[in-house]
């Protein structure tokens, strides 16, 4: 199993992630925001990884902190729990429908952090989640993960509709990529590292 836990504290937040990358899409999330718990799931539901997410940050100030630190540890966790990444795809596409609005997420467990955010969110607030913070948690995650991400929006407006989107091709995207194939042997890189 690949599995790790990574637990994060700063003087705005406080950050635990537990995931398990062959998992069955089983979550318990908790992190004072009520969208970003829901987000979570979904990421979780499909990309069919184990998530354990506890957090603590300053939301009377705003999500901003709680949102970050969470890419944060997330990716961290994520980075951990791959390991040597050994046989892994490397690659993963995934187009996600959610009624007029279509995503498009493309990673790549390349080793070499990078974000490219093509979203167009009309409204600023959801419940208590300010929506700018949807880039912030991807440029977090991809960072500390250390994967290229390319998140686009192809059309829709909806702006609930396009952040779920996101969250399940993102899932999806990164099912793909770290799923073992055993004709690879080692890492699938002609530098030999990934």
């Amino acid at each position: 199993m690949r599995e790790a836990e990574v637990n994060r504290k700063t003087a705005e937040t406080e950050v635990y992630v537990k995931i398990n990358i062959d998992g069955a899409g089983k979550s318990h999330i908790n992190t004072g925001i009520g969208f970003l718990d829901h987000m979570l799931n979904l990421f979780s539901k499909h990309g069919l990884f184990d998530l354990q997410v506890e957090a603590k940050g300053d939301l009377y100030v705003d999500s901003h902190h709680t949102v970050e630190d969470i890419g944060i540890t997330l990716g961290q966790a994520f980075l951990k729990a791959l390991g040597d990444k050994k046989s892994i795809k490397r690659y993963g596409l995934s187009y996600v429908p959610m009624d007029e609005v279509l995503i498009r997420a493309v990673v790549d467990i390349s080793g070499r952090p990078y974000l490219y955010y093509d979203l167009e969110l009309k409204m600023q607030v959801l419940g208590n989640f300010e929506t700018e913070t949807v880039e912030d948690f991807f440029r977090a995650f991809a960072y500390n993960s250390y994967i290229t991400l390319h998140i686009e929006q192809l059309h829709g407006k909806n702006t609930h509709h396009i952040i779920e989107a996101a969250f399940k091709a993102l899932g999806r995207s990164l099912d793909e990529a770290t799923k073992i194939d055993d004709r690879i042997e080692g890492v699938p890189s002609t530098k030999g590292v990934l």
